[in-house]
């Protein structure tokens, strides 16, 4: 069994599908980003930086239990316990992982200040909008010419390159991009939303999650509360 400690935001639903699609036994453990859970030590002792998901597996590589944080590493974990949606020959590897980098360090950053400009922040600044939806609109093309020369972003098959975009795309709109503008991620994207195993990830604490109404919750979310 596998304890899941996330919520229902981008960067939990590459956990959730991941585990979907590998039949891997779960228990989610909800962790609250709005009201300050994850601030709470029994968290921090598994998440240092005090951010979403992270997992307890009981049965680690050595029979052991290990825990790990941060998204890309705990696909990176469970494509390696599984031998599922990461090549094993090193070329198809490689391919993989520097799509797996491109969400971790652009993708999953640059929405995010997008979202945080365009919809949270308590002052409208044009000069940072504008600088946010046109780099939003930048990757999405990024992402439309490689699927417009390969089936998936890490190539012929499905992987981990998939699921980790994926999610951050889902709120398109927010972040000032037309999917239509890009018709062969649009194609890819509407293929992979559809997959059994996605529509159950994204499921998971999907009733839970409310809107960002409150001022506190905003100065909890957005590092004004909390260490």
């Amino acid at each position: 069994m596998i304890d899941v400690y996330t919520w229902a935001t981008p960067n939990g639903h590459k956990v959730h599908i991941m585990l979907e699609e590998c039949a891997l036994p779960y228990r989610v453990v909800p962790v609250d980003i709005g009201s300050g859970a994850q601030f709470e030590q029994h968290f921090l002792q598994i998440s240092p930086n005090n951010k979403i998901p992270a997992i307890v597996d009981h049965d680690g590589p050595d029979g052991k239990e290990i825990s790990l944080f941060e998204s890309g590493a705990i696909l990176l974990y469970l494509a390696g316990k599984t031998g599922r949606l990461l090549p094993a020959d090193v070329r198809g590897k490689y391919e993989v992982l520097q799509w797996l980098m491109f969400q971790m360090g652009s993708v999953g950053p640059m929405l995010g200040q997008a979202h945080h400009f365009r919809l949270y922040a308590p002052e409208k600044l044009p000069y940072a909008i504008e600088r946010y939806t046109k780099e939003a609109q930048r990757l999405y093309g990024v992402i439309n010419r490689r699927l417009a020369a390969s089936t998936y972003l890490g190539g012929k098959e499905y992987s981990i390159a998939d699921i980790a975009v994926f999610p951050w795309l889902r709120s398109w709109k927010n972040q000032g991009v037309e999917l239509s503008d890009y018709p062969h991620l649009r194609g890819w994207f509407d293929e992979i939303a559809n997959r059994p195993a996605v529509l159950r990830g994204l499921e998971v604490l999907a009733d839970q999650r409310q809107p960002l109404t409150t001022d506190k919750a905003r100065q909890v979310l957005f590092g004004q509360q909390g260490s």
